[in-house]
């Protein structure tokens, strides 16, 4: 593209210019498949060269390389990376050679050693000269096809993923018979759903695909089966990862103590075949859980469902696009039927005409003729008693045709198979007629046609599911153990030297309750500031249903309150007070149970501070009067004396008699 420096003013303005040039190129000659036949530039260009090299043998991938930088302007390698990934898709391109392989991730051989040819499929839906628009290519010499006129949306069953300027396209690959079952019910304007099939297999929630749209997500889980007590098989990848990543992904949690494994082997070949071999006494359905928690075997990935519609980007789900490729082959079939009509008209107009000129004699018209002139008008003299008889006017070029009639064939003419081959022609013409009126329905029988000769052996892969996402918090492995320093308060699981709590993993959470009343939860790390002398340290889990029990004083001189709470629901790192609040404010007592029942057996002793005309300076508390509340509730007043301590009572302890 040329463009005039002095239309820019400044550096900004041409690089805006030139970058918003640069970002449309690669967008829409690069990056994103068009909507009408579902491929980018550089997949059109190499199935057009192949069609053009097609003698229905195989030919080297050098050679089709070769062929289609006529048309594609930049190199060999985006060719042969392109060729390479179109034969993997195993839909257009039939391969021959070592083309790689996308379970374990290997490349294909050099494109001098493998050897392709376009499937019959391809043939059937791909190309159709008579209904292809073209454009010069990039350097005049040649001719190649804007769009090619596919009569099926392959881009829904291979897929397509592109990353241009500012703007990506992921679509994912749908299951063959699936998008021909939704063709035809959006033919018939009945409700289909979509969702994706991926080569690898695998297990599948879809229900978050939100038609392939930005936004949706679908998640997808290796084939684990449990072989024996101690050896778990992975028979079956998600999509968008190999068995090499898989494994690595694998001995990598193990590394971090999130999964325990022995030894894990890699037996793929036509299929996945993953051997993990687990230690004795490791559980295999928790390692299971644990591999879809912290591995590969369990990936999201997104899709982005964009094309090219009227020269621009769109993102449209791949219910509208199944649709519109639907009516566009409809429109195909229908112009390739106008076309034959017009071939069959136009076949059965020289045939009677050629019965007429031979049966009548006409040609003996012209045997006295000196010019051309005369020779035509003699014929067409000749002509004008039976022109009624045909459906259109005769012209001159038709009688040109009559005039190349050797007379090997006039004096070997048949009438009867003449009229024969008349009434055959007309046989068609009605047959065609009758499918152009009824197309809808002629485009229908078309894809199940095309399903009963292209797609027994393409059943569905993947299967369907819902599943959770695993709670990893419930499936780590606990290697770490938890300590405290109370002295200088700090916690951690790197404090090796200090008081040990409890084991834990680096995953969990921990709840700190302080001596001011204070409470907060955070990730566990190797070393956290948790205060000096708290009230409690330990794993904070949220399946849990504890009940704390508290007293504080309000305030340096406010009452003593008591409370039961549970934690409820928490934002991590976020300091919470179980206090009222004021300056001052310290627990009394702070105790921790598993039950209402536990927590209701709780009889304390509260001791006052001596006061004038203050006879009983011990009091007993039960926590069973009041009663469970919120986290953020002041609590029941126990007294607004001055209270010293307060502590557990003895089992021996008689309310009514005293201590």
């Amino acid at each position: 593209m040329s463009h005039d420096p002095d239309q820019h003013a400044s550096l900004g303005e041409m690089y805006s210019d030139y970058f918003l040039d640069y970002a449309s190129y690669v967008i829409l000659e690069r990056a994103v498949p068009h909507l009408l036949d579902g491929f980018k530039p550089v997949q059109r260009r190499i199935l057009h060269s192949m069609r053009e090299l097609d003698d229905g043998r195989y030919n080297k991938v050098a050679n089709v390389i070769g062929n289609t930088m006529k048309y594609h302007p930049h190199g060999d390698a985006a060719i042969g990376d392109a060729t390479v990934n179109l034969g993997q898709k195993d839909l257009l391109i039939d391969t021959q050679g070592n083309w790689g392989n996308t379970l374990t991730g290997d490349g294909a051989a050099a494109p001098r050693y493998i050897e392709a040819r376009l499937t019959k499929f391809a043939l059937d839906v791909i190309f159709n000269p008579k209904t292809t628009s073209w454009t010069p290519s990039y350097d005049g010499r040649n001719k190649e096809p804007i769009t090619l006129p596919s009569k099926f949306p392959v881009l829904l069953v291979q897929g397509v993923e592109g990353i241009a300027v500012g703007l990506a396209c992921k679509m994912l690959p749908h299951n063959f018979n699936e998008v021909i079952d939704g063709c035809i019910a959006a033919l018939r304007n009945e409700e289909f759903v979509l969702v994706p099939d991926f080569p690898t297999g695998g297990i599948m929630d879809a229900s978050d695909y939100r038609d392939g749209l930005r936004g949706g997500k679908v998640r997808v889980r290796a084939r684990i089966e449990l072989e024996k007590k101690n050896l778990l098989r992975v028979v079956e990848i998600p999509f968008g990862t190999t068995t090499g990543a898989l494994m690595d992904s694998i001995v990598s949690a193990a590394d971090k103590g999130k999964l325990k494994i022995s030894k894990i082997e890699d037996n793929t070949a036509e299929f996945a075949d993953i051997l993990v071999h687990l230690p004795s006494g490791v559980d295999a359905e928790m390692t299971r859980d644990a591999l879809f928690a912290f591995t590969d075997c369990e990936l999201s990935i997104s899709p982005n469902a964009c094309v090219i519609v009227d020269g621009k980007p769109q993102f449209m789900g791949v219910s509208e696009i199944l649709r519109r490729n639907a009516q566009r082959t409809r429109e195909l079939l229908g112009l390739e039927l106008e076309i034959k009509l017009g071939e069959l008209n136009e076949k059965w107009h020289f045939s009677s005409l050629e019965k007429i000129f031979i049966e009548n004699r006409i040609y003996r018209d012209i045997e006295e003729c000196e010019t051309w002139e005369a020779v035509i008008q003699a014929i067409d003299d000749g002509l004008k008693p039976f022109k009624k008889l045909l459906k259109r006017e005769v012209t001159e070029d038709d009688i040109v045709r009559l005039t190349e009639i050797k007379i090997k064939r006039i004096s070997k003419f048949d009438s009867f198979k003449a009229d024969e081959e008349i009434r055959a022609l007309e046989q068609s013409i009605d047959e065609t007629e009758k499918y152009l009126r009824n197309l809808t329905k002629f485009t229908i029988r078309w894809f199940e046609e095309i399903r009963k000769k292209h797609g027994k052996e393409r059943v569905r892969k993947t299967e369907i599911s819902s599943f959770e996402r695993v709670d990893r918090t419930q499936v780590i492995l606990a290697t770490e153990t938890l300590y405290l320093d109370e002295k200088n308060g700090f916690a951690g699981y790197g404090l090796k030297k200090e008081k040990p709590l409890e084991k834990c993993s680096t995953l969990d959470d921990v709840i700190v309750f302080t001596g001011e009343g204070g409470m907060k939860v955070q990730k566990v790390a190797e070393k956290f500031f948790v205060g000096a002398r708290p009230l409690r340290v330990s794993i904070f889990r949220k399946d849990e249903d504890l009940i704390y029990s508290l007293i504080y004083r309000d305030g340096r001189d406010g009452p003593l309150m008591a409370k039961r709470f549970r934690v409820g629901g928490i934002t991590r790192d976020k300091e919470y007070d179980l206090t009222g609040g004021k300056k001052g404010s310290r627990v009394f007592y702070f105790a921790v149970h598993k039950s209402e029942e536990e927590s209701n057996d709780q009889l304390l002793i509260v001791h006052l501070k001596p006061a004038l005309r203050l006879r009983n300076v011990s009091r007993p508390f039960n926590f069973g009067e009041i009663g469970i509340k919120s986290r953020g509730s002041r609590g029941n007043i126990v007294t607004k004396l001055n209270a010293d301590r307060v502590v557990r009572a003895p089992k021996d302890y008689d309310p009514e008699m005293g201590a």
